[in-house]
């Protein structure tokens, strides 16, 4: 999906993100089974909420996601999406789990997130440099520093 863009009737689009997040504690549990169903949850709840999974990774103790998502969508709602079901489901499913998580919080507090992209901060400056200067028919841009 690189360098895809996602449209519909009213939008175009190119939002992508890579996201991080840990196991509370850094407990390397995501192992074996526990990492195989953890990576199935969250293809399916990308699937559900329309986020296209570029590439990621289930490590022993994080995830990393490269994700390409919808402009209505929220990268913090998404990731509290990800991290609430798989939570819960995994915790359901696997109940050693219990045992290090007694208080029923699967992951760390938090996340890391970075926008991703094909542009860099200076082709858009460029952008709007070359939009900056009126044209002969419009002299109503207004600059925005």
């Amino acid at each position: 999906m690189a360098n895809q863009q996602r449209s519909n009737g009213h939008r175009v689009s190119s939002l992508t993100a890579h996201v991080v997040w840990s196991t509370k504690y850094r407990y390397k549990v995501l192992q074996g089974d526990i990492q195989r169903r953890c990576r199935a949850i969250l293809i399916q709840i990308c699937e559900a909420e329309d986020v296209v999974i570029m590439k990621g990774v289930v490590s022993q103790d994080h995830v990393h996601m490269h994700l390409s998502y919808r402009p209505s969508q929220s990268i913090s709602q998404l990731v509290k999406h990800l991290k609430g079901r798989s939570s819960r489901k995994l915790q359901q499913e696997f109940p050693e789990l219990g045992k290090k998580y007694w208080g029923r919080h699967f992951w760390a507090i938090g996340f890391g997130c970075w926008s991703t992209g094909n542009i860099t901060d200076e082709m858009v400056n460029e952008y709007l440099e070359h939009h900056r200067k009126p044209t002969d028919n419009d002299e109503s841009n207004f600059i925005l520093e």
